[in-house]
């Protein structure tokens, strides 16, 4: 609530009920320009494993700090009117959207409970991982990581190696899993804020989410069946046997309600509506609102015992509405720049994912945008790439097909390789590390994403974006 506060007394003083200005000139804008942008994604990435007291306390005001970093000299340079019009653009299009979406699915998901105890073995987690990893494109990556990783951790509870188990559960589930439609992953919820089909990423990221889940899994059931022939299953499992049985069936019928919400907002032409001078499509303002109702809806109908069974807690989901409404708004020099094009300041780093031909190196494409997304948040990561690719869905989804694919597939499979990549590998960390599974630590993790992703990354990249 803090940054929100904080954020909208800036808006206000910039929009003192002036007409609404123009578009930001991103030709204006050099590479200091960035830096907000760059220092929140640091914070986010550093202050935590340097300074995690300091950061939960004081998180939402040094988000709150440098989105007013960028808001100020903005308005000093292109006046309040110009720059409270991105800023609305940004809040009203992009941010709102995003954030009820991701409410509406960490809600429902939180409700559902997969009760029940299963024996822990290679062919039993494999089929865990691969529900969990169909699971993903549905509720999203936070939701089917919230629903399947209890379950996991007590079918595991009598192994004596289990941090294995979970790390490729963070890279199957919390990441590659939710590549399949705008529902699984962030960055293409937000791709598909701005024009690309639901199903696009269905038809063009099957194939290399396939043959990647395949490979990560085929390494897992190797490691798992030698460890778990190691262990000779000596422990006694400590979780009586129950049969698997799963609780909150409503708020399966609400994820039905959330997905007929966003095909049902594409699909039909209800006109706009203006609010201070932003068009917005009717049938989108018709789509979030369903998507408060369902929220309300799966609070008032879910008992609290369903909740507190998942651990269920508010706080994950107030720190990604704090951090992406820093995000969004240090964003918006950082796109116009993009927008530019060559002519704009980060004309040098389009250059480097273009070819000899002036066409996009998609190897280069899946390979940087993965490698952001690794450290940074894969979301707005996913964002700045789109813009680099011209920003121009319908461009995107035909000619430059498998550019957008590089993009997609490098911002959500590789937001694996690190803790920080993607928000539900932190929240599958700190579940884990409370069942007393030894994880490994920041670099420990680096180490195991190098050694299996890396190599399996690189066969995918020259299979599908050479």
């Amino acid at each position: 609530m803090r940054v929100a506060l904080a954020l909208s007394v800036a808006i206000a003083a910039l929009a003192p009920g002036a007409a609404l200005g123009a578009e930001l000139d991103g030709t204006a804008l050099g590479l200091p320009w960035a830096l907000p942008f760059v220092l929140l994604l640091a914070c986010i990435a550093i202050l935590p494993l340097l300074t995690p007291h300091l950061w939960e306390r004081r998180q939402g005001w040094i988000v709150a700090g440098i989105g007013v970093l960028t808001l100020l000299p903005l308005a000093v340079q292109f006046g309040n009117a110009t720059t409270a019009t991105a800023v609305l653009h940004t809040a009203l299009l992009d941010y709102l959207p995003f954030i009820l979406l991701l409410v509406a699915l960490f809600t429902v998901a939180g409700g559902i409970v997969v009760r029940g105890n299963l024996h822990g073995g290679p062919l039993v987690n494999s089929v865990l991982l691969l529900i969990g990893v169909v699971l993903a494109s549905i509720i999203g990556t936070t939701g089917a990581s919230m629903v399947m990783i209890r379950p996991v951790l007590r079918a595991n509870d009598d192994r004596r190696h289990r941090a294995h188990v979970v790390i490729f559960f963070i890279f199957l589930v919390s990441n590659i899993g939710g590549s399949l439609t705008p529902l699984g992953d962030p960055p293409l919820f937000l791709g598909f804020l701005r024009g690309v089909d639901f199903f696009w990423s269905t038809q063009h990221l099957l194939l290399p989410m396939v043959l990647t889940t395949a490979l990560v899994l085929a390494v897992f059931i190797t490691i798992d069946t030698v460890l778990y022939r190691r262990e000779g299953r000596v422990r006694p499992d400590p979780t009586p046997d129950s049969p698997v049985r799963i609780e909150g069936l409503v708020n399966i019928t609400l994820i039905a309600v959330i997905i007929a919400a966003i095909l049902w907002s594409a699909a039909v032409d209800l006109g706009t509506l203006a609010v201070t001078g932003i068009e917005l499509e009717l049938s989108d303002v018709v789509r979030d609102v369903v998507l408060v109702a369902v929220t309300i809806v799966s609070i008032a109908v879910t008992p609290a015992a369903l909740r507190q069974a998942n651990g269920f807690s508010w706080a994950p989901m107030q720190e990604v509405a704090r951090l992406f409404a820093g995000i969004f708004i240090t964003l918006i020099p950082v796109l116009a720049m993009l927008r530019a094009g060559l002519d704009g300041a980060l004309g040098p780093a389009l250059a480097l994912v273009i070819g000899p031909g002036g066409q996009p190196n998609d190897f280069a494409v899946f390979w940087l945008a993965g490698a952001l997304s690794s450290f940074l948040d894969n979301a707005p990561t996913y964002l700045v790439f789109f813009e680099l690719a011209g920003g121009d869905p319908g461009h995107l989804m035909s000619t430059g097909a498998r550019t957008l694919a590089a993009i997609s597939a490098g911002a959500v499979f590789m937001g694996a390789n690190s803790y920080i990549g993607n928000a539900p590998n932190l929240m599958i960390y700190a579940i884990a590390r409370q069942a007393k599974v030894g994880m490994p630590s920041f670099f420990g993790y680096l180490g195991w994403s190098a050694t299996v992703l890396l190599p399996i990354f690189l066969v995918v990249g020259l299979v599908f974006f050479r």
